[in-house]
């Protein structure tokens, strides 16, 4: 097969000073996400593999990207049949499956907005949501219809409930679909239009709208193609067990992918380390999108390139740090680079690495990505050096920005100081320009004058064998005002003893400093997560501070 040429072409760049000093945005005054994905590749390669989909019971599915153009045609027509015009809002709730990639092609096409959600939220956040967006439609899974019966009534706006997967209330998929034909034109739209609306995780207060434009999918073709080593050959495959509603799936992997003309993997099983080993072996995936919580879960496999033939080549990783022996594991037992990235869902990909342009460091999340302009500044504002903690900014002029939060000015506002986008995260720069995460400003931990930053207490503990995941957070104390508490799932085999907590406690005082090893280590089995697949740390935080109170009540001072 012969590739078109690809939408960006990299391989002119010798190395990091090379692509900084010589990069520029172009970005067309025209541009639909449809347009640059499903059209482009259908025109150029009607028989190329858009999608192999594997449902949870082990049924496949191939997609062309012809045959992808020909069901985002008649989805777009059947929304247009049934009311759906510009800048509409139609929300998804759906796990991986071909259904969630045509419905955003068709919404694009269209000129409407898309409203991606998780399928773990429940009928709460659901009905905020799309109440919040005024949502016209509602692409729904078949098996989560329990979520929306009981709001059903108090969602004025919404005219359509289609479904994927089953029967139900409401339009079946197969029906909207059928109603359209094969051919549609895509809507004219600039590259400043509105695309898409992706929900926070409501970290604080309810969940914010984070409005992005056509133009974000331009602006992560470039840093894309750097986190995954710039040459896809034609072979690649991209697979990422992250939910396609999150950034992480559909603009880490599924629409840059498509973008490229590449083929994407999707899986409807529930994600298991052994099996997902297996499945990259199985379909051959040579690039892979982990967020960190999944890569620490497949390190626990024991022996993985004896027991499963992979041919991963890169994997990207974002989210939250990726510990410096979990980058040693995957490139010493998978034989794959892994290049972390940094970013926010209002402006992603600031921060990251690119293995095959300049070198990675263990424990650094990178250099700041070409096209950005980043900088640390104080409380005041003011920029500060190397070697000094302080919160990343990154300058305004991002094609990955946002445009706002959905209808709140008010707290798009607050979000900026002056020409500069705050971002809320705290970090260290060194002399060669690489960044270390140290963790949110509202999650330092203030401990008798000094503030510590979770994320490097987590690292020092996850360079010990016997831990296998950690969260670091503060636990209220009288004289202090708070100490350091670690919670620490160990790795298979190993026993929790008083004698493994001092070693522990030990490593991280020896190795960090004194005033911030934990003084309190809880072992536990499991940890919540966030809907992104995070540990949820704010709850965890919720928890301790409602804990000890009641513990001080019931043993005394």
């Amino acid at each position: 097969m012969t590739l078109a040429r690809p939408p960006l072409d990299l391989g002119r760049y010798q190395d990091y000073d090379d692509i900084t000093r010589n990069f520029r945005w172009a970005i067309p005054e025209r541009y639909n996400i449809a347009a640059e994905t499903v059209d482009r590749w259908a025109a150029a390669t009607p028989e190329a593999v858009a999608l192999h989909y594997e449902d949870g019971r082990g049924a496949r599915t191939t997609l062309t990207f012809g045959a992808l153009r020909a069901e985002t045609n008649r989805l777009a027509n059947g929304l247009a049949a049934l009311g759906v015009s510009r800048g509409d809002r139609v929300a998804l709730v759906l796990p991986q499956r071909a259904e969630v990639g045509v419905a955003h092609l068709a919404i694009y096409k269209l000129g409407a907005i898309a409203v991606p959600l998780s399928f773990l939220y429940g009928p709460t956040t659901l009905e905020y949501i799309l109440n919040d967006c005024r949502a016209v439609a509602l692409v729904l899974g078949a098996d989560f219809v329990d979520r929306i019966e009981p709001i059903r009534a108090r969602l004025p706006h919404l005219r359509h409930l289609i479904l994927v997967g089953g029967p139900g209330p409401g339009l079946a998929w197969v029906e909207v679909v059928g109603r359209g034909s094969s051919e549609a034109a895509t809507a004219e739209t600039r590259a400043e239009d509105p695309a898409m609306i992706l929900y926070t995780s409501g970290t604080t207060g309810a969940p914010k709208g984070v409005l992005h434009a056509h133009r974000i999918l331009a602006g992560y073709l470039l840093t894309f193609s750097l986190f995954f080593n710039i040459r896809f050959g034609e072979r690649a495959l991209f697979w990422t067990p992250s939910d396609w509603a999150w950034v992480g799936g559909l603009l880490d992997v599924l629409l840059p992918a498509w973008a490229f003309g590449r083929p994407v993997l999707a899986s409807g099983a529930r994600f298991d380390p052994e099996r997902a080993f297996a499945l990259v072996a199985d379909y051959g995936v040579t690039h892979a999108f982990l967020a960190p919580t999944a890569l620490k879960m497949l390190a626990q496999v024991r022996t993985p390139r004896e027991r499963f033939a992979t041919r991963l080549e890169v994997i990207a990783s974002g989210g939250e740090s990726v510990a410096a022996e979990v980058l040693r594991w995957a490139e010493e037992e998978l034989g794959a680079a892994v290049n972390e990235f940094y970013g926010l869902t209002e402006v992603n990909h600031l921060i990251g690495n690119c293995s095959a342009l300049w070198p990675v460091r263990p424990g650094l999340m990178g250099r700041p990505y070409p096209g950005r302009e980043v900088a640390l500044v104080d409380d005041a504002g003011q920029p500060v050096g190397p070697g000094v903690e302080a919160q990343i900014i990154v300058r305004r002029g991002d094609p990955t920005g946002f445009l706002g939060y959905w209808e709140k000015p008010e707290k798009t506002r607050e979000m900026f100081l002056g020409e500069w986008l705050k971002t809320g995260d705290m970090a260290v720069r060194d002399d060669l320009g690489y960044y270390r995460f140290m963790g949110r400003n509202d999650d330092l931990i203030k401990s008798g004058g000094y503030r510590i930053g979770p994320a490097e207490v987590e690292e020092a503990l996850l360079a010990l064998p016997e831990v296998a995941e950690a969260a670091v957070i503060p636990s209220p104390d009288p004289v202090r005002g708070a100490v350091v508490k670690a919670l620490v799932r160990l790795a298979a085999d190993v026993e929790a003893s008083d004698d493994l907590r001092a070693r522990i406690q030990d490593h991280v005082r020896r190795g960090l400093a004194a005033y911030k090893y934990p003084r309190q280590i809880e072992f536990v089995q499991s940890f919540p997560l966030t809907t992104t697949g995070k540990i949820d740390r704010k709850l965890l935080r919720q928890q301790e501070a409602e804990r000890k109170p009641s513990l001080e009540r019931r043993h005394g001072p």
